[in-house]
This record gives C-alpha cells, sequence and structure tokens, in this order.
C-alpha cells in the first residue's frame, strides 16, 4: 500500500500500447475514475468509525458529531489540491479545517483507506507523513519531523498500526505494520513490524504472537509491557539469590538498606516521602 501510496502505480510493470484516445475523452474517463476512488476512499473512512468505536450508534450521529472523520475528510479535499497544484488553497482548507476539529493534517500528507481519528483533538501530521491502511491514531498524536532540512523528515506508519493518546513519532522512521505505540510513548528509533513500543524514549518488544491482516484493529493500547520494571524486579531477585548464596558460605556481608521492589505492581507508599 505505501508503494502505492509513495509512485501512485500498482505496478511497474511496461504498459503494452494503446491507440491513441481523443482528449476529452480521456479527461472524462479520468476524472470519473478519480471521483470514484476518492468516494470509495470516503465510504471506507467512514466505515472505520462503525467498526473501531463502540460508541459510535447511527449514521447521521457519526456524520454530524465526530470531529476525527471530520478532519479526515476535509484532508482527503485539501491534498486533492493539493496534488492539482492548489497548494494555497490546500493549506488554507487545512487551517480551516484544524480550526474547526483540532487536528491538523498537511495536504501534503500521504494517506491510506480506512483510516480512522478517534476524539482527535491535538493530533498533528506532518508534511512528509505516511500513513498505509487501517491506521488509527488517538488524541494528542503528533507525526512530527526532526530536521529542517527540506525531504523526508516525518514518520511512514504502515497498515494496521495504532497509536495510543499522547503518543508522539518523531523523524523519518517506520513503524512497521501491525504494531501498536502505548499512549505517551515517544518513539525515535524504526519499529519492526508486529511490535509493541512503550515508554520514554519508546522501548520496542516484538510481539510473541504476530498479528495478521485478517485480525480485528488491536485497540489495547493501555496494554503494555513494563519493560524496565520488570527487569529491575529480576535484578533483585538476582541478587537476593547472590546475597543468600554468601550467606551460605558463612562470607559476611555488610549491612545494606532493604530494596524496595512493587507487589503485584504496587510499591508501598511508606517507603516515600507522599
Amino acid at each position: 500500500m505505501l508503494k502505492t501510496l509513495r509512485s501512485g502505480t500498482e505496478t511497474d510493470r511496461p504498459l503494452a500500447p494503446v491507440a491513441a484516445e481523443p482528449a476529452p475523452r480521456l479527461a472524462a474517463s479520468a476524472a470519473r475514475s478519480e471521483r470514484g476512488s476518492l468516494a470509495d476512499t470516503l465510504r471506507s473512512d467512514f466505515a472505520a468509525v462503525f467498526d473501531r468505536d463502540p460508541a459510535a450508534r447511527t449514521f447521521l450521529e457519526v456524520l454530524v458529531c465526530y470531529p476525527g472523520l471530520h478532519a479526515v475528510w476535509g484532508y482527503r479535499v485539501a491534498h486533492w489540491l493539493w496534488l492539482h497544484n492548489f497548494k494555497l488553497l490546500g493549506r488554507w482548507l487545512s487551517q480551516m479545517v484544524r480550526g474547526l476539529t483540532g487536528i491538523e493534517i498537511h495536504p501534503a500528507a500521504k494517506i491510506g483507506r480506512s483510516f480512522f481519528i478517534d476524539h482527535g483533538m491535538g493530533v498533528v501530521i506532518g508534511e512528509t507523513s505516511e500513513i498505509g491502511v487501517n491506521v488509527t491514531l488517538y488524541h494528542g498524536v503528533t507525526l512530527g519531523g526532526v530536521s529542517l532540512q527540506k525531504g523526508k523528515r516525518h514518520p511512514t506508519l504502515e497498515d494496521d498500526v495504532v497509536v495510543g493518546a499522547g503518543a508522539k513519532v518523531l523523524g523519518a522512521i517506520t513503524v512497521g505494520a501491525g504494531s501498536r505505540v502505548g499512549a505517551n510513548a515517544v518513539v525515535v528509533k524504526p519499529v519492526p513490524a508486529n511490535s509493541v513500543v512503550v515508554g520514554v524514549p519508546g522501548e520496542v518488544v516484538v510481539r510473541s504472537k504476530p498479528r495478521s491482516g485478517h485480525d480485528k484493529p488491536d485497540l489495547e493500547h493501555s496494554v503494555l509491557p513494563d519493560v524496565i520494571g520488570d527487569t529491575v524486579i529480576a535484578l533483585a531477585e538476582r541478587l537476593e539469590e547472590l546475597e543468600l548464596e554468601m550467606q551460605a558460605l558463612h562470607v559476611q556481608l555488610k549491612p545494606l538498606p532493604a530494596l524496595h521492589v512493587p507487589d503485584h505492581g504496587i510499591w508501598s507508599g511508606e517507603d516515600y516521602a507522599i
């Protein structure tokens, strides 16, 4: 899909020569094809709301009460204007949509079908961002650049990616297909396909059970591995075992303060001045 977004063609195979068609017919055919493609994309964006938001009830409610959908549809029109060299008009429209929805999508960004922004306030998608099919963003997400150079400087999200609330994906990096970025994570390095990203800066955990394109979108972006916490607990347990072995060898150890570790993820409050 992303190859299609970049090149605008499904294949690089040479086309067989065809007879020339009168310009008016070519223009009319291209216009019909473009309208059909845009209409299909708009319908897929609309259907994504019902697929990924259990609060969506009726056609009319989604049509008038979902700023994420309004922002995506506004982007589709602004992107069409941008591609047809009405760049100022496309930027103006994107700013108007930003004022109405709180969601800023640069019209030059490349976004695939069935794109869903839930709630949406504070979402920013930069100029050279590329987004695949069936991608979901929550409010406060930033796809930002970290360079003043022209050219590719924003992230690429492949198909079926979910980015949790408040997460930041920065720079010209790729988040692989089927991955999930946890809420408030800061992603600054490439993410392999079928991974979960947690923390600041983001720690990448490859899934033990990869997802396929037939699975439902992975919206459990609150279910995250605590990689740092688990590592600290494992080190504490190994240190305790070493101390027991030293005591068994009758080695005198200097008294040390007790290690503080959580009990099933809960820390004891009396150990801290809170």
